[in-house]
């Protein structure tokens, strides 16, 4: 079983980086996701700062861009494309300031084409992001997350896909996501063994997962809100016993909307050496 860190999927402080790493240490967390979904909110010198102080504790960081900030759009170098390529361009900066290890997409929409078109789409703009990244030494690894909507783009074959043909491009497992878009067929180790197989299967070596957990309500297999843990049918005991078959490590990114439901999720995914021994 590879080693699994856990953190909140938004900086507990954005007063300073100091502040955020003592909430973060105090918390006994082991990851964070830089929270950039709504917006950007975090200058150059608290990343860097952030970056460092957390490379000194041992806290891996991740980047979650804008909500916009997607690819594969119907009219490439239109305002909305552009819009997406700035904010990946800047999602990606703060990544290389911080140290992250990989900046979170969504993997966009179908727009009323068909699925591998909408794929091809979402690879090619990809490619073309990544010269402009690499210009600027922006090349970090992007993670495309597996969607909670049934019939649009980001189910896990088609994350899969694109981080099949996109070797920087790893698949972000979001279980909750999964546990909605299947009815609630997220209660087993297996299922989600078999999840993880998928992903395993296209991360290079020294990857770890990546994963967002949380409990969560749906209807019609769509998602609809994280919930505070117990409140829905996701647990996380299934998700432990399945990391337990895979060697390759796990930063484990809880989205519950209060801090009581990150904490028994830890207990369960990541329990301290004291909890552990006891």
């Amino acid at each position: 079983m590879g080693k699994i860190r856990f953190g909140p999927s938004g900086m507990p402080s954005r007063a300073s980086a100091e502040e955020a790493l003592e909430l973060l240490l105090a918390r006994g967390y082991t990851a964070c996701e830089i929270d950039f979904a709504g917006g950007f909110w975090m200058d150059w010198p608290y990343a860097e700062r952030l970056g460092a102080l957390a490379r000194a504790n041992g806290i891996a960081l991740s980047v979650h861009a804008p909500i916009p900030a997607f690819l594969g759009h119907l009219e490439p170098g239109g305002k909305k494309h552009r819009m997406a390529i700035g904010m990946l361009d800047h999602s990606a900066g703060i990544a290389v300031a911080a140290h992250a290890e990989l900046v979170v997409i969504h993997p966009g929409f179908l727009l009323g084409r068909g699925r591998e078109q909408a794929i091809d789409a979402v690879v090619e703009q990809l490619g073309e992001l990544r010269a402009r990244l690499e210009r600027k030494r922006r090349a970090v690894p992007f993670g495309v997350e597996v969607m909670g909507r049934v019939r649009e783009l980001g189910t896990l074959d088609d994350v899969v896909e694109i981080a099949a043909r996109v070797d920087w491009v790893h698949p972000v497992v979001d279980f909750a996501h999964l546990h909605a878009v299947t009815d609630g067929g997220f209660s087993e180790p297996g299922v989600f063994e078999a999840a993880l197989a998928r992903a395993d299967a296209v991360l290079p070596p020294d990857a770890p997962f990546h994963i967002h957990f949380s409990d969560i309500s749906f209807a019609n297999r769509n998602e609809k809100a994280h919930l505070p843990y117990g409140e829905g049918t996701l647990r996380a005991e299934p998700l432990a016993l399945a990391l337990e078959r895979f060697e390759r490590p796990a930063t484990v990114i809880g989205e519950s909307p209060d801090e009581a439901s990150n904490q028994a999720i830890k207990a369960v995914l990541a329990p301290s050496p004291r909890a552990a021994s006891g």
